[in-house]
């Protein structure tokens, strides 16, 4: 245990176009290197036996990583699981380190073996979508546990790496955060029933090259009107607090893209909703800056689709916007400028 092995799925996979999922899936991956000047290169720099060391060196401390995980996501949680009535016997904490240690040793030997972030994207994601729907299955609440306890396992990991090590690592990282959080496989799968050119598949592919550019959009918008806003990790503009902002957006979309796919409000009424309900308060989001997301998104909509594929995405857009209404959730946060209110 610990040695990281070249691993025959990755090596020599390339991704076949047969149908909509597994195109989808590709557009998506495709963002993970739209920032980089030279992808390629830049995923290639490193010596192999470096990196090589580095992942083994990291999946033999992950057993007492896992438990430090665990300690954090706990006290963090514990009260929520209680508060919500959540069944303890759904959440195995044994059953989430396996789990754990098999995604970060798939995580670690793409990184040794030099292959980029976005080929482990698409490659790992049947894989996070399997674990999603096992936890999913009875109390979809319980992804919430398991999302931190692997947030926090990532960060624990990449503590002790220098920050050029670091900020290369944190990305093939970030694909397993994103991947657990947003409900990726579930969007696939639910895009192969549909023809590639249908009006339906046609508008969220309209939008997909651009989710994170919105994302990071809608992102620094709120820092600008809540400057000193502190959550549990500290300030909106600190570089972990961001990254996990504009995951959070990006996680919307993909569920708001889910409802329009499956014709039902359902993903976000039994997942979605419940999720935020049990996180947000313990890390201190507050609930005026999930409606002004929530604002800003619905700007970006009427901005990049046309009327005809904005008549798609409303109704399911209004009725996320109602589940997190100042009816439901009467608290509100003023801008720190009101000069700057979108």
């Amino acid at each position: 245990m610990g040695d990281i092995t070249p691993n025959p799925r990755l090596q020599g996979w390339e991704m076949t176009e047969n149908n909509s999922a597994t195109s989808l899936a590709k557009q998506w991956a495709k963002k993970y290197l739209q920032r980089l000047i030279d992808p390629e290169e830049s995923w290639e720099t490193g010596a192999p036996k470096t990196r090589s060391l580095i992942a083994q060196q990291l999946l033999q401390s992950i057993r007492s990583i896992n438990l430090q995980a665990w300690a954090k996501t706990e006290a963090l949680l514990s009260q929520e699981v209680k508060r919500h009535g959540i069944n303890y016997k759904l959440i195995d904490p044994y059953e989430i380190a396996r789990d754990a240690y098999h995604i970060y040793e798939q995580a670690l030997s793409a990184y040794a073996e030099q292959l980029t972030p976005q080929r482990l994207c698409v490659f790992i994601s049947p894989d996070i979508g399997s674990i999603r729907e096992k936890y999913t299955a009875i109390d979809p609440r319980v992804i919430g546990f398991v999302s931190m306890q692997f947030h926090y396992c990532g960060q624990l990991l990449l503590e002790p790496l220098s920050p050029p090590e670091r900020e290369i690592l944190s990305d093939y990282f970030k694909v397993i955060d994103d991947h657990l959080y947003i409900p990726l496989q579930r969007f696939y799968d639910i895009s192969a029933h549909y023809d590639y050119h249908s009006p339906v598949l046609e508008s969220i592919r309209k939008l997909i090259p651009p989710s994170s550019e919105i994302a990071r959009k809608i992102a620094s918008r709120i820092i600008e009107l809540y400057p000193n806003y502190c959550c549990h990790s500290g300030l909106l503009n600190d570089s972990t607090v961001r990254v996990s902002s504009i995951r959070d957006v990006e996680m919307f979309q993909v569920y708001l893209w889910i409802c329009v796919l499956e014709n039902s409000i359902a993903a976000i009424q039994q997942e979605l909703f419940p999720l935020c309900v049990m996180l947000y308060p313990p890390l201190k989001v507050r609930w005026e800056l999930v409606r002004q997301m929530l604002h800003l998104l619905g700007n970006e909509l009427q901005t990049r689709l046309t009327p005809q594929q904005q008549a798609l995405f409303m109704p399911y857009f209004q009725s996320l916007w109602e589940l997190f209404s100042p009816e439901v959730f009467p608290e509100t946060l003023e801008p720190e400028d009101p000069d700057k209110l979108a």
